[in-house]
């Protein structure tokens, strides 16, 4: 369950697509709002869904939302977080730059992320950008060392590799 409606599901899509699986099936959901809605509205799905799902994930930013709200939650109702800090492009940065300095999402990641692909469009996202960047983005938010669940906590920061290695 993505909290964007077009990036986030246009590179999990493109992801899916790159690098097919055969052991994990992966279904794609969008829900626009903040995160503790997401993650509610995510164990609702699984819910209505029984034995549907062997994993419930959300990937959510940090933005300006209360995320500290959506973690407690996530952990009562049983559903992954991939949490971004500032926000989903950091994730997208870390493709094809290690950065560890503090962060605002717009005007820092966005100016950053245009060097390596000048015509990036949040609305419009093309994986193919970004498909050989994979490993090495995983290998850099691992080495940033934070625990799964406190990147809101941490500027930057991204918990999208552990859902990125499920997939993989």
């Amino acid at each position: 369950m993505c909290g964007a409606e077009a990036t986030e599901p246009a590179y999990f899509q493109g992801l899916k697509q790159a690098r097919r699986n055969p052991a994990v099936t992966i279904k794609l959901k969008a829900k626009p709002a903040d995160p503790d809605t997401v993650v509610r509205h995510a164990a609702g799905l699984r819910d209505n869904a029984a034995d549907t799902y062997d994993e419930v994930w959300c990937v959510v930013d940090v933005d300006e939302f209360d995320v500290a709200k959506a973690v407690v939650t996530a952990r009562r109702v049983r559903v992954n977080l991939a949490i971004s800090n500032p926000c989903f492009e950091y994730w997208l940065l870390l493709h094809f730059e290690a950065c560890t300095a503090p962060l605002t999402c717009y005007s820092d990641v966005a100016r950053r992320l245009r060097r390596h692909v000048p015509e990036y469009d949040k609305t419009a996202l093309r994986f193919a950008d970004y498909a050989s960047g994979v490993d090495a983005a995983v290998e850099r938010s691992l080495g940033r060392g934070h625990v799964l669940t406190t990147e809101h906590e941490h500027n930057p920061a991204t918990g999208v590799w552990a859902l990125v290695k499920k997939v993989l």
